[in-house]
């Protein structure tokens, strides 16, 4: 089975807290550089794809595991799940899909 991940939204701090966002070193904090908005990535068997934030894996595992058996979920469309990275500060939200041989 195939699922898509894309990648729907990365917030800015700015957006999440209506501020800008200091780490300890005084840095502001960036939006995650992990993603684009946009990308896509392909999965098949539950592989995590290379370069996938580890991080933001293991938030949508969970999600990705239920498409991937055949499941659904009650608030969203057929074959899909909106999700998103649990990174408080700066994060993406994902749309998945399971992709449905006709």
């Amino acid at each position: 089975m195939t699922i898509k991940i894309t990648v729907l939204k990365m917030l800015n701090p700015k957006e999440v807290f209506g501020k800008e966002i200091k780490n300890p070193e005084g840095k502001t904090v960036p939006t995650c550089s992990a993603f684009e908005e946009g990308q896509e990535f392909l999965i098949e068997k539950l592989n995590k794809p290379e370069n996938f934030c580890g991080w933001a894996w293991r938030d949508i595992y969970k999600d990705l595991s239920v498409l991937d058996f055949g499941g659904d979920f009650s608030w969203s469309e057929p074959n899909q799940a909106i999700t998103c990275c649990t990174d408080g500060m700066r994060p993406v939200i994902f749309k998945l899909e399971r992709l449905v041989e006709q």
